[in-house]
C-alpha cells in the first residue's frame, strides 16, 4: 500500500505500530488469516499447473533451479526484497515481517497435502479458486493495516524515489520478476494473465468487505484506499 511510510495517523509505521486500539483482536486475526490463505492459494495455483502469479513464477522458478522448497524460496526472497528497503528508507511493520515468513509456511504445508491436479477441469478449477481465495486473502491483511508485504512496499519506495507512477513502477517490477522465473524454469500460463486480470478487482471488493473501523466517527481503510493502492499484494 502507499501507506507504507506511515500510518494513518501520520507518524511513521514501525513493527510494533497499529498494535493498539479496539479492534485490535480481529486486526491480527485478520492479517495472520489472510497471509495464511495467501500461501493456500499460491499453493493451489502451483498444483493446478495453468500459470502463476508473477512473484509466484520467480519463486517456482528459483525453486527448480536451487532444490529448496517454494515456500523456502518465497521466504528467502521476501527476505531479500525487505532488506532493499534500507536504502530506500521504507520501515516495515508488523505484516510487513509476518508476510516474509507465514506465506512461505503456509505455502508449503499446502504442497505437502494437495496432490497435481489431473486434466484440465480439475486444473481449471484449482486456478480458479486459487485466484479467487487470493483475492480474499489480500483484502483481510491488507485491511488489517498491519503494513504492506515487502513486494509492495518496494514498489511504493521505488515510487516515491523516482517520481514514476505506481502503474509504471509496478509494471516494471512484475514483467521483469516474470521474466526471471519463466527463465529459470518457472510456469507462466493463461492462470498468469487471468490472474493480472482478476486480482484487482478480487481485492476491491473484498477490501471493502473485511475493512476495519480505525477508530469510532472516522471512516474506514477502505475509504483512504485508491483503486490503484486496491490491487496491491504481497
Amino acid at each position: 500500500m502507499s501507506q507504507s511510510t506511515t500510518t494513518t495517523g501520520g507518524s511513521p509505521l514501525s513493527i510494533a505500530s497499529g498494535l493498539r486500539g479496539r479492534h485490535l483482536t480481529r486486526r491480527l486475526t485478520q492479517l495472520y488469516a489472510g497471509l495464511a490463505l495467501y500461501g493456500i492459494s499460491s499453493a493451489l495455483l502451483v498444483r493446478g499447473g495453468l500459470g502463476l502469479e508473477p512473484w509466484g513464477v520467480l519463486h517456482q522458478g528459483l525453486a527448480e533451479k536451487t532444490g529448496l522448497t517454494i515456500g523456502v524460496v518465497s521466504i528467502v526472497v521476501g527476505a531479500i526484497v525487505l532488506l532493499l528497503w534500507i536504502p530506500i528508507r521504507q520501515r516495515p511493520g508488523l505484516g510487513t515481517v509476518s508476510n516474509v515468513f507465514v506465506i512461505g509456511v503456509a505455502m508449503d504445508g499446502t504442497l505437502a497435502v494437495v496432490p497435481d491436479a489431473h486434466g484440465l477441469l480439475a486444473r481449471s478449477a484449482l486456478l480458479v479458486v486459487g485466484i479467487v481465495l487470493n483475492g480474499v486473502a489480500t483484502g483481510l491483511y491488507i485491511a488489517a493495516r498491519f503494513g504492506p508485504g515487502p513486494r509492495d512496499g518496494l514498489m511504493t519506495g521505488l515510487h516515491r524515489l523516482t517520481g514514476r507512477s505506481i502503474r509504471l513502477v509496478r509494471t516494471g517490477i512484475e514483467v521483469a520478476v516474470v521474466a526471471a522465473g519463466f527463465l529459470l524454469g518457472g510456469t507462466v500460463g493463461p492462470g498468469t494473465v487471468l490472474y493480472a486480470l482478476a486480482i484487482g478487482p478480487l481485492a476491491q471488493f473484498f477490501l471493502r468487505r473485511f475493512a476495519v473501523p480505525e477508530r469510532a466517527g472516522s471512516s474506514t481503510v477502505v475509504a483512504s484506499v485508491t483503486p490503484k493502492q486496491a490491487i496491491l499484494r504481497r
